[in-house]
């Protein structure tokens, strides 16, 4: 059996071994006490006995929402405001809805890497580099299609088509931040002097004064968008920090770093941000009726260093995700299609089970660490989309690791920690070990 989940294992595994820190959790979570007066660094924790299952769960993620606006956009946050258990554990994620020649106009996260995917139509993408090169990185995304924003660098969606466009983006911070540049500059509150952006924009003053009466104007269009896109929380995870724009790997290098050395700057081109095709289908015929599809540094080299990882989850009818951990990152999964019955489980000595069964468009947080589970439970096939809050979240499968461990753990040793005799631990060792 062992075998046929390695490859299952790899790809779960497959976002890189990067540089970047990711968010380091003192306990198995701490959801958001919104009611609280205590002011600190995002929210202090809900007393442990009163939190329920729904403090992880988020529904309605797959329906359309109203881009009848000047920009054609429509920005979904799903953060602590909305979903309490997201507090501390460093990830978001939200859903873009762009109306025919809607606009997300020029941004910056400061504190997060955005890796988006394209849900339904065509997206004109693109990030410009920092100084002295500003180089811009531009491509046209189709439907499946998914495309890296680096950490703090000015980017666009733009939907040049006819139709209205749809895309889903994780955050590899709890509080990404948004900086609409045009607002920032010539809407700021007070006002930047108009002699300074003359200066800076090479404009006359006359012309700056009329913009920032514009963006005065506009400030009040713009501010529930600019909320939204703002609305993951403030929290107290330890996001990346990158020392460049971007590290995209090397993978032809022979040098040994902690992830990959990076590719001569002048090499890289748009497609090393670029992921094609994770709209099709997988093949689920296998025993566990799975197949996770990573993006990860091997296919998608420019996340090297991002710390952020995604992976479309394809079940079989019964089809089963089994219980394992990701021991570096906070999973946060959206249900595309079908149903699926989700949970996790908290440490000792607790051991409490929080179980949901949700439905397209579900939103479910399973915190760094702990053991938790997907099953499909319906008579139709299930797809999902997990965003991962690092580029090597690793994945530790729990009856592949204990009975398939090579070599194996002694008999003793698990008869005694599982309370079996020795011979039901040596039929299951001799079980995982023949499927290795």
């Amino acid at each position: 059996m062992a075998s046929r989940f390695l490859l299952l294992a790899f790809l779960a595994m497959a976002a890189s071994l990067a540089m970047a820190t990711d968010p380091t959790q003192l306990q198995d979570f701490c959801v958001a006490d919104i009611t609280s007066n205590v002011f600190v660094n995002g929210f202090v924790c809900k007393n442990p006995n009163l939190v329920t299952v729904n403090d992880f769960f988020f529904p309605g993620l797959n329906y359309p929402r109203n881009t009848a606006n000047r920009l054609g956009l429509n920005v979904t946050a799903v953060s602590v405001t909305n979903l309490p258990g997201l507090n501390t554990l460093g990830i978001s994620i939200a859903r873009i809805d762009f109306a025919p020649y809607g606009l997300n106009p020029p941004h910056t996260h400061p504190r997060a890497t955005e890796i988006l995917v394209v849900l339904e139509g065509t997206l004109s993408v693109g990030f410009v580099t920092s100084n002295p090169d500003n180089k811009l990185f531009a491509k046209v995304l189709y439907k499946g299609d998914v495309f890296v924003f680096p950490q703090g660098l000015i980017h666009f969606q733009f939907n040049a088509g006819h139709e209205s466009a749809v895309a889903l983006s994780g955050l590899s911070s709890q509080n990404p931040g948004v900086i609409t540049i045009a607002n920032s500059v010539f809407g700021s509150k007070p006002l930047i002097s108009d002699e300074i952006l003359a200066k800076a924009f090479q404009l006359d003053k006359k012309t700056v004064d009329w913009l920032q009466a514009k963006y005065l104007l506009m400030a009040s269009h713009f501010l529930l968008l600019a909320l939204l896109a703002m609305a993951a929380s403030l929290a107290m995870a330890t996001d990346p920090t990158q020392l460049q724009d971007f590290c995209v790997a090397d993978i032809t290098s022979n040098v040994f770093v902690n992830g990959f050395v990076c590719k001569n700057p002048n090499l890289v081109t748009e497609n090393d941000f670029f992921f094609p095709g994770l709209n099709y289908p997988r093949n689920t015929a296998n025993q566990l009726g799975l197949n996770v599809t990573a993006v990860s540094v091997t296919n998608l080299p420019g996340l090297n260093t991002l710390g952020i990882s995604i992976a479309r989850i394809d079940f079989a009818p019964y089809g089963l995700n089994p219980p394992h951990t990701h021991p570096r990152a906070t999973e946060i999964l959206v249900v595309l299609e079908g149903t699926l019955s989700v949970g996790f489980v908290t440490s000792n000595p607790d051991n409490k089970l929080f179980a949901k069964v949700l439905y397209k468009g579900d939103v479910f947080v399973f915190p760094q660490g702990l053991i938790h589970f997907q099953f499909n439970a319906g008579h139709e096939s299930a797809v999902a989309l997990s965003g991962l809050s690092s580029q090597n979240p690793g994945v530790i499968t729990i009856a592949n690791f204990v009975f398939g461990s090579k070599p194996p753990i002694s008999d003793e040793i698990l008869a005694k920690a599982f309370q079996l005799d020795k011979k039901t631990v040596d039929w299951l060792q001799a079980k995982f070990s023949t499927s290795n």
